[in-house]
Order: structure tokens, then sequence, then C-alpha cells
């Protein structure tokens, strides 16, 4: 199976990269505990920028930005962190969807994740990113993950997960779409199938 893993993060070394490691490892792990081998390759936008600014001028993409357009169009499952920029995802990382045909990722498995300073942009998901995601007709499951700077090395409280606990528990969700149908077939329109796997779900 392939998993792609697109980071939108723009430093060396990048908080964004760092969560999009960790649920990438989730999902690995749990889709092997379920039978499957899956591939991994890492999407870092940010070595795309001027090769998706050319894309938008002259609406040609260079060879690199054409791989990667390839590789994240063909993925049985992927998973797309970007940091929050001006209370929405960053210019780059939209900028890259926009360049990507619109039905290439209809019925697609997509984890949703970002990065940001404070808690307080934690809905970026919600109200940005998951409509995004809708609008190309992906499959979104349920749980996003938001890391906020206290939340590296927290393990939550009673009431709330911690990180690892979040990671988990969207690598694991992920990884049950991407086993609801075989390596490399293409997604059907009616996505039902998949929402019933992801209703069966039972977490310890």
């Amino acid at each position: 199976m392939r998993l792609i893993v697109l980071s939108a993060g723009l430093s060396t070394p990048s908080s964004t990269r760092l969560l999009a490691d960790r649920l990438a490892e989730a999902a690995r792990d749990d889709l092997a505990a379920r039978g499957h081998v899956a591939s991994t390759e890492i999407v870092e936008l940010r070595e795309l920028a001027g090769d998706i600014a050319h894309h938008l001028v002259t609406g040609f993409p260079p060879p690199r930005l054409s791989a990667a357009i390839d590789a994240v169009t063909a993925a049985d499952g992927l998973i797309v962190v970007t940091p929050v920029f001006a209370a929405s995802y960053s210019g780059l990382f939209k900028s890259f969807f926009d360049v990507i045909d619109p039905d290439a990722l209809s019925g697609k498995p997509v984890l949703i994740a970002a990065t940001g300073g404070t808690a307080r942009h934690s809905l970026v998901l919600e109200h940005a990113v998951r409509p995004l995601f809708a609008y190309l007709r992906a499959v979104v499951v349920p749980t996003a993950v938001f890391a906020a700077s206290e939340d590296w090395g927290s393990g939550g409280d009673a009431y709330t997960d911690g990180l690892p606990g979040r990671a988990r528990r969207a690598g694991v969700e992920l990884a049950a779409l991407m086993a609801a149908r075989p390596a490399g077939e293409e997604p059907q329109d009616d996505v039902t199938v998949l929402e019933r796997q992801l209703a069966d779900l039972r977490f310890d």
C-alpha cells in the first residue's frame, strides 16, 4: 500500500514534519497489525515552492512537481500537515492542491493535521482544512490532529487525550480506510462502505 505524507513546514527541523512522521508511524503500525505493508513517501512542499509558482503561472508542472502530484493522486492514503498562518492553512499548502485536478482525490482516505503556537488555532482544521478536502471529495478521517507548542511531550489528562493518543487514534482511522479497499484500487463514488468501516472501529 502507498502512504504519501505531505508536509508544508517551512523550516528544518520543522514541528510540522515531526507531526507528519508521528502520524505516519501510527498509520503504518496499524496497517501492519492488519497484515498490510505500507511504503511511505514524504513530500516536502518547501522544496517545491518555486515549481508550484511556475505551474500556477505557466500551467505546466516541472518534472519534480509532476512526480509529487502523481505520487499524491496515486496514493492509497494521504497524511497532510500544514502550519497555521493568519488563522488558516499556509498559502504553500493551498497552492499545491490548487494545481491538482479537482477530481483526483475523490474517495481517497486523508488524515488532516496542523501545527501552531497555541491551541486557540486548533479550529483551523475544522473551518479551513476539512472543508478543502470535502470540496475535493476526499474521505477525511474523523480525528483531526492539531499540535500546539505545549502539546509536545504532553500526555493529556482525564478529559483530553494527549498528542500521542490523538495521533494513534487518527492513524488507526486512516489505516482502517486504507485497508477497506485493495491497494491500488480506484476509489468508488459511494463511500458509505468506508464510513461503515470507521463506525465499526473500537478503541481500548
